[in-house]
């Protein structure tokens, strides 16, 4: 038997085994995608370290839509990025520094912790000889194998104890800016013939610009480039423990495997275009959209193609507005209205008006088609999601499309860490394992010569 013709057969006779009929997931009560009916999460665990509100249950049944709000340990992070930006500081490393302990920290713990992760941010000569040699067409792959390779230089690798998981995360924390560089530049270097640089992180700069400085070097970011990075790793660092990689994370790590296993496999997780790859879809979606769209001030025109997308009818055809929407925020994300202010401000940095003007009003635009479109479902209640202009903004510094997704991850690995901890020391630990309901057909097993 041919091989293309043993994987056709496989393939079709999957498709007919493989479906389940949707009604038996309501007849057996299971929640689709761990959703309730009302679209809200299934209760699954409890924590502490992040929270995410987009509704209120009522007393009645049902959910109230709710502007959205996000906590890091029971602090907002409005308040947090406020407090920030009033002191003109950078703060990534204290939201590192509060996701793992609990608590902020004082000036000497801070200055402390800057200096443990700055010394923590080089790879050795081993590990960045085998990033070169990991080419590969995603460098989210490679971020994941580069993490499971990091198990082989942990002398305690499978030590689980609090100490070890707090000095894993924080290695974790400082060397994904690192990999993520040097990935970028292999792939930049095998791909297009460019020079090949591989420049070493710097003890006095902020994880932020050592970033921008690995990527780019040192006379190519602004000022203005470096907050708004770091402003993003901000507020991607966590998001409550129902995301998906966090949950991937949660899961892995209830079997009590080693840091690095957990984080590879919450890497993948994030590289799904329905997760972290979102950004990538907005960029490609606004491109498009600056070329079909005549007049970029003409709301007329922008509602028509957005109803025609949201039809099937125009662009890719998938009936999706990307960045419009978010599993719990109903009313607004508080991520993207925090980016918004600096975002313009980087816009006018970068001679961009015309095209963030633009960006602002498909926002508007979209949001309207789309609860047009629904009609006067509640339920259906939608906002612009921090993808809506994350890539927008890592453009406008200028990183590549590439990288998008890692720095996605460059920043959640500080939440997924912080989960992973809050996991393993449990009072009552328990590993993770859920319940399916086979629905399948009682078969007789049938001797080879008779099939």
């Amino acid at each position: 038997m041919e091989n293309e013709y043993l994987i056709y057969k496989l393939s079709e006779t999957i498709k007919t085994t493989s479906r389940i009929d949707k009604d038996l997931f309501t007849k057996f009560g299971v929640k689709r995608g761990l959703r309730n009916e009302d679209h809200s999460g299934v209760l699954v665990g409890l924590t502490k370290v992040g929270d995410v509100v987009g509704y209120e249950k009522l007393p009645e049944g049902g959910t109230k839509a709710v502007p959205g709000k996000l906590f890091y340990r029971g602090i907002d992070v409005e308040d947090l990025v406020h407090g920030l930006q009033a002191e003109n500081r950078l703060g990534f490393e204290e939201t590192a520094f509060l996701l793992l302990s609990c608590y902020l920290p004082d000036e000497e713990e801070l200055t402390t912790f800057k200096k443990i992760l700055a010394n923590a941010m080089p790879l050795n000569q081993k590990a960045t000889m085998n990033i070169i040699d990991l080419e590969g067409q995603d460098i989210m792959n490679i971020l994941a194998r580069s993490v499971l390779e990091l198990y082989t230089f942990d002398p305690k690798a499978d030590d689980i104890s609090r100490d070890n998981l707090i000095r894993q995360s924080i290695n974790l924390i400082a060397k994904f800016p690192t990999i993520i560089a040097y990935a970028y530049n292999i792939m930049r270097h095998s791909q297009q013939g460019l020079s090949l640089h591989i420049r070493h992180p710097k003890e006095e700069m902020s994880l932020a610009e050592n970033f921008l400085y690995m990527m780019k070097g040192s006379q190519n970011y602004t000022e203005l480039d470096v907050k708004m990075l770091d402003l993003l790793l901000i507020l991607h660092a966590e998001h409550g423990g129902g995301n998906n990689s966090t949950f991937t994370v949660r899961v892995t790590s209830s079997s009590q495997t080693d840091t690095y296993s957990s984080i590879a496999a919450g890497i993948g997780s994030l590289k799904g275009p329905l997760h972290g790859g979102a950004n990538i879809k907005v960029i490609e979606m606004f491109d498009h959209l600056k070329e079909v769209i005549k007049n970029w001030t003409n709301v007329k025109e922008i509602d028509q193609y957005f109803n025609k997308m949201l039809n099937k009818e125009a662009y890719n055809k998938s009936g999706l507005i990307y960045g419009i929407g978010h599993a719990v925020y109903t009313i607004s994300d508080p991520r993207a209205l925090l980016i918004k202010d600096l975002a313009r401000k980087l816009a006018e940095e970068k001679g961009l008006e015309k095209e963030f003007t633009f960006l602002e009003l498909l926002d508007e635009r979209a949001v309207n088609a789309f609860m047009t479109f629904k009609g006067d479902d509640i339920n259906k209640q939608v906002c612009t999601n921090i993808d809506f202009y994350s890539g927008f903004i890592y453009r406008a510094i200028g990183l590549p499309c590439e990288v998008f997704t890692p720095l996605f991850a460059m920043a959640r690995v500080t939440g997924w860490t912080a989960h992973r901890i809050e996991e393993l020391n449990f009072a009552s630990k328990r590993i993770i394992r859920p319940a399916y309901k086979n629905v399948g057909e009682r078969k007789q097993f049938i001797p080879l010569n008779q099939r």
